[in-house]
């Protein structure tokens, strides 16, 4: 696909970010007019990177939402080519499915110890902001969050391998195992995961001392 304008980039990244989103929804991120937004959307609906979605009320008209389609959301970097999912099939037919998880094992390792050669500091935010920042650079479109109560919510819109993952868990279960080192035996959970249908990855980093009113 031909490179978009900043524009419509930017479009595509925040319909990446929010799902579906109404006019008046996008037009919050924007100081250009509606006419020209409008002219973008409907750019990028022909070029068939979003779509509009009807949706009924019981008083009124009926009101459109924008969302990626298939195509849109593939404009995202994925790492598809360095790890496809037939080499892994093959592999789990020829030796078995342990041979599989070992060597996503063997990924996570390495992909912890780069991280780990990478930090600046051994503060917990200082920490999740470096890892955070490593992983928008390999593709991923990571935003962080520290909530009212001290934790701290790691926001995942694009996975650059959720093909394999929704192939094999074991890479989610891996990431989470890799985040409780690096992030010094906190407890982390799941709150939401691409491969599961939802819009984005949310891990929550679990403060051992809450804010207390």
């Amino acid at each position: 696909m031909n490179k978009q304008t900043p524009p419509k980039r930017k479009l595509l990244n925040i319909l990446k970010k929010n799902h579906a989103m109404t006019i008046g929804n996008i037009m919050e991120h924007f100081t250009i007019s509606e006419v020209a937004v409008r002219k973008h959307l409907h750019e990028l609906e022909k070029q068939g990177l979003l779509k509009k979605i009807s949706h009924k009320q019981n008083i009124g008209r009926p009101y459109l939402t924008y969302e990626l389609t298939e195509k849109g959301h593939s404009t995202f970097p994925n790492q598809y080519q360095s790890l496809p999912v037939e080499l892994l099939k093959d592999l789990e037919e020829l030796q078995g499915e342990q041979a599989v998880y070992d060597l996503l094992e063997k990924r996570m390792q390495r992909e912890k110890a780069y991280f780990e050669s990478n930090f600046e500091s051994s503060g917990l935010e200082e920490k999740i902001n470096q890892v955070a920042q490593i992983q928008n650079e390999n593709g991923y479109m990571v935003e962080i969050e520290k909530t009212e109560q001290g934790d701290y919510e790691i926001r995942n819109y694009n996975c650059p391998i959720s093909n394999i993952a929704s192939t094999y868990h074991q890479v989610c279960i891996n990431e989470k195992k890799m985040f409780e080192h690096l992030f010094s035996g906190k407890e982390v959970s799941a709150r939401s995961c691409i491969t599961k249908g939802d819009h984005l990855c949310k891990w929550t980093i679990k403060n051992p001392y809450p804010t207390t009113d």
